[in-house]
């Protein structure tokens, strides 16, 4: 049994059972080859036959072995002559080994005196009988941490070479134990949710045992469970065809009742067990956000909403604000409702902030993938889809008591997909907008304080003594903020932040109309009035960067980056930024990275465009731009050494970060993917858009990441659009490629091919070494893709050529690994084989590792077809290492893949089985279906193969329908793989 390949928890490597304390105790193993140790001191434990001995006494725990049960033991019912004999001679050679006190003579036979602890078996039953104690508790977690320390004290099989009968039948006996926990083990997976990953390890198993009833039951549910109805049903046809074939029989009741259950879609059966069990995912979330100390008024409110939620039976609290008026404190009143209510909702809480006011709402799907998880759902068994994740959500909440606080929804099509659909659960809601339109819901008009609670707020945060001397100067105050709570509380911060203000100076300062809240206007207009109480506070040189910073689009931004905005070092830049902390108009997202409330955002940009110029605005953003340029060209740089783009890039006149090594850099690139992709989308002025084009091109290792795919795409969609409508063809070619690039990941061809083209020839017509060598390059993968081979050569002897001509060899390498695969594609794998060492040679002496990867990828495909299995596999695991630590998830989903490949190719089905199982799960939303639809088909010759053809032809299936919407060349192949095999 492989467990290498598989997804599951680590089991420990197998070693001496440790007896603690006594350094040079004896210590023995039986559960693999009979060992025996002395502290760490490996023993000789004899010949075979010596170790035979050993084994029936270790067996026996403790107790003596008569002369004529060892007999019988060695030699069964035909001993030699001088059996007896030849016993006493091991046995005396063993007590020279292991000591007069561990093995003793008595009543005519003999034992082995030893502690429980020193015998590998003992140590496994004592594991497994804790195993059981902590299943019957209802800690799985616990309960399978243990099993897999039992399963991990196995080395290979039991007993191995040991001779006699009586070893044979311990064997067997052990190996059937073995089998029982390893089913233990899987049924607790299921249990606790890890269905996907259970499916790789199952298929494997179920193939190397045939007519174990019990495997191919767990494999059903773990299937059904993964969505993959149609495959779960193939395993009952092949196991009935089966046991019918081999034994003669029907499938056992429990297995029939299953399918019944999978054909009704069942829904207790598409979920775990009803309890949760311990996992690393928190299963009772408590989201909510610390409510403020100062909280006050709103009593009315408090009681409508706490009675109802006291009572929920499902029903949806919405709270929004007059005219989605900002800042009348929708948010503080929630979380304090919220945090009152928590004890009605013993199961937890969470909360997301929908950033429904700003231009980016937050996607459900997204908001469900990070509910899900805080559920305790594992991340490979959350669905790709908005409507699954949302059956799976209101499935998980499906007889729980959770509250969800949803914040600053944006509208209600928003918030639909995250509300509970079962009585037990409530939603709470707050949103700019009244939500009429959202059945069912219970609306809540929350205005302005009263002039009383306005008050009795802006006391608490400054002080009773100073606004008692003064409460006329104080209702001036309050008056003046409009009975706005954000406004009230940022005016009275201010004030208790100087203690050598008066209130009265409070009151003069907002005397001024243009401070004022108006009551016939209202909205942003009001927020924007609020806020220009604290901006009015603030030092010049902290209003420059409240105002530059918030025209960054990024979520957040790092210290390193403002630095870059503001034209600072980092050190005079974090000054600022912390004092902008401290005003609270400002957010600290982590450490060394800031962020706006959106709608302090839109106050900081209004700022900007009133208090600077034109030119100052741009060249802040053009600074920001250069930083990422600059640093994720030096990323670029370190994993791809020697390539030309340093020296066909745009000039930068703002430098970046450096990197020690590829890691840390790695590390930056993927921290700052959504705030870099954004300054990338806003690029559009003068002089902007080649230096962003550029940046998509250094980050390239975006798109094959499988993480910012989607967001690099788009990115690259806006500058192609913006470069093609200011007539840059230099430009617009380069962007192209980007997309190319993005298109190809995704499997759309089609796409890719024609963006490819008209790079090209913008390239040919303005000179541009770089699409004039990627172009015919990517034209050549993906006329490799589509089975136009003749073809496809010739883009890519172009594509060597342009790349030599250029001087950039790490081009010149990806070249000639992918004309590899075109000759192989052509049969010829002798030449196969010498282009992509070439391409490997020219890598390994510039130091490529990532692309070192690709090429050895290629040689791996070579070799494979060659015949040469050990040599593919060797690359290939290769290959698969450095795309799993450069986080190339396409890539490491595809050399799993090919992986499998050679496993099928070198008659190792059940492997090849499990390991396309592991690259369906690593290509999940990756890839396109094309790709998907190579390994489906790997996968169901595997499963064929290893006699399971139902499930087998529902891969194909799958298969063929994927193919035939994209009009792919394998269709006919696939479509010969399901014509019925005729009986023999």
């Amino acid at each position: 049994m492989d467990r290498d390949n598989g997804p599951r928890v680590r089991v420990p490597e197998q070693r001496a059972p440790e007896k603690p304390g006594t350094a040079d105790a004896l210590r023995f193993t039986v559960l693999g080859p009979v060992r025996a140790w002395r502290g760490s001191e490996p023993l000789s434990s004899g010949s075979p036959q010596q170790r035979a001995l050993l084994a029936a006494l270790l067996l026996r725990e403790g107790r003596t072995a008569t002369a004529s049960e060892l007999i019988d033991a060695f030699w069964g019912e035909d001993p030699p002559s001088q059996a007896l004999a030849t016993i006493r001679t091991y046995a005396s050679r063993l007590r020279k080994i292991l000591g007069q006190d561990t093995l003793v003579s008595e009543s005519g036979g003999y034992a082995i005196r030893t502690d429980r602890a020193a015998l590998d078996l003992t140590l496994a039953q004592d594991l497994a009988g804790e195993a059981e104690k902590a299943r019957a508790a209802g800690d799985r977690c616990q309960a399978r941490t243990l099993i897999n320390k039992v399963l991990g004290l196995w080395d290979g099989e039991a007993l191995a070479s040991v001779p006699g009968p009586y070893a044979d039948n311990q064997r067997t006996r052990l190996e059937e134990w073995r089998l029982q926990l390893t089913e233990a083990r899987l049924d607790l997976d299921l249990e606790v949710g890890c269905h996907a990953e259970a499916v790789s390890e199952l298929t494997a198993l179920t193939a190397a045992h045939p007519l174990r009833e019990r495997l191919r039951e767990l494999l059903m549910v773990a299937l059904y469970r993964s969505g993959r109805q149609a495959e779960a049903l193939a395993v009952y046809a092949d196991t009935r065809r089966l046991l019918a074939e081999e034994l003669g029989v029907d499938p056992r009741p429990e297995l029939a009742q299953l399918q019944q259950r999978i054909l009704r879609a069942d829904e207790e059966l598409a979920r775990p067990a009803d309890e949760p069990a311990p996992a690393p995912a928190p299963l009772r979330p408590a989201q909510l956000p610390a409510t403020v100390p100062d909280f006050t008024g709103r009593s009315a409110f408090v009681s409508e909403l706490g009675g109802r939620l006291a009572t929920a039976e499902g029903s949806v609290m919405a709270v929004s604000a007059v005219a989605g008026i900002g800042g009348v404190g929708k948010t503080t009143l929630a979380v304090h409702v919220a945090h009152q209510a928590r004890r009605h909702f013993p199961d937890g809480q969470l909360y997301v902030d929908l950033q429904g006011a700003g231009a980016r709402a937050a996607e459900p799907e997204t908001v469900l993938g990070s509910f899900l998880r805080a559920l305790g759902t594992a991340d490979s068994a959350i669905p790709d889809t908005l409507d699954e994740r949302a059956a799976l959500y209101r499935s998980t909440l499906d007889g729980r008591r959770i509250l969800i606080l949803l914040d600053n929804a944006h509208d209600a099509a928003q918030i639909r997909p995250l509300l509970p659909g079962t009585a037990g659960c409530a939603a709470l809601v707050t949103s700019r907008v009244r939500m009429v339109d959202l059945a069912g819901a219970h609306l809540v008009d929350l205005d302005v304080m009263s002039p009383e609670e306005a008050l009795q707020l802006f006391t608490r945060i400054v002080g009773d003594e100073r606004v008692g001397a003064e409460r006329e100067a104080a209702l001036d105050v309050v008056a003046a903020c409009g009975f706005l709570p954000l406004a009230i509380r940022i005016a009275a911060s201010r004030l208790a932040a100087r203690r050598t203000w008066t209130v009265s100076v409070l009151a003069a300062k907002l005397a001024d109309e243009r401070r004022r809240l108006d009551e016939l206007q209202a909205g942003d207009l009001a927020v924007k009035a609020t806020f220009e109480l604290g901006y009015g506070q603030l030092e010049p040189a902290q209003a420059r960067a409240f105002r530059l910073l918030g025209l960054a689009d990024g979520p957040d931004i790092s210290l390193a980056a403002a630095a870059a905005l503001l034209n600072l070092d980092p050190h005079a830049a974090e000054d600022l930024l912390e004092a902008l902390v401290d005003t609270s108009l400002v957010e600290s997202a982590a450490p060394g990275r800031y962020r706006y409330h959106d709608l302090v955002r839109l106050y900081a940009r209004a700022c900007a465009e009133r208090d600077e110029e034109p030119v100052e605005r741009e060249s802040a953003l053009s600074r920001l731009l250069d930083f990422y340029l600059a640093t994720a060209a030096g990323v670029y740089a370190l994993e791809r050494p020697g390539d030309r783009l340093a020296d066909h890039r745009e000039p930068t006149q703002y430098s970046g970060l450096t990197f020690a090594d590829r890691h840390s850099a790695q590390d930056w690139l993927y921290t700052e993917a959504n705030s870099l992709l954004a300054c990338v989308r806003q690029s559009s002025g003068a002089g902007a858009v080649r230096r962003a084009v550029d940046l998509l091109w250094a980050t390239k290792d975006l798109a094959e990441s499988g993480a910012n795919s989607k967001q690099y795409e788009a990115a690259a969609i806006t500058m192609r659009d913006l470069a093609r409508s200011s007539d840059d063809a230099r430009a617009e070619g380069r962007a192209l490629i980007t997309l190319t690039n993005a298109r190809l990941v995704a499997g759309r061809f089609d796409q890719a091919e024609r963006d490819a083209q008209r790079a090209m020839r913008l390239a040919r017509a303005v000179d541009d070494p770089l699409p004039s060598c990627w172009a015919p390059n990517d034209l050549g993968i993906i006329a490799l893709y589509q089975n136009r081979h003749a073809e496809g050569e010739a883009y890519l002897e172009q594509a060597i050529a342009n790349f030599r001509a250029d001087g950039n060899r790490p081009g010149e390498a990806s070249a000639l690994c992918n004309l590899s695969r075109i000759h192989l594609a052509m049969g010829n794998t002798t030449s196969a084989v010498a282009l992509a060492q070439q391409g490997i040679d020219i890598y390994d002496e510039l130091g490529h590792a990532l692309r070192g990867a690709n090429g050895r990828y290629a040689l791996g495909l070579a070799l494979t077809q060659s015949g040469r299995f050990a040599d593919a596999t060797e690359q290939l695991h290769d290959a698969l290492a450095v795309f799993r630590d450069s986080r190339q998830r396409l890539w490491e989903g595809m050399a799993t893949f090919r992986l499998a490949e050679v496993d099928l190719a070198a008659g190792l089905p059940a492997q090849a089985a499990t390991k396309s199982e592991q690259a369906l799960a690593i290509l999940r939303g990756i890839g396109g279906e094309w790709r998907r639809g190579n390994v489906l088909t790997v996968l169901g010759r595997a499963l064929s193969e290893i006699g399971q053809p139902g499930r087998a032809q529902v891969c194909w299936r799958e298969a063929l329908e994927i193919y035939e919407t994209l009009g792919s060349a394998e269709i006919e192949t696939v479509r010969k793989l399901l014509v019925p095999t005729l009986p023999g």
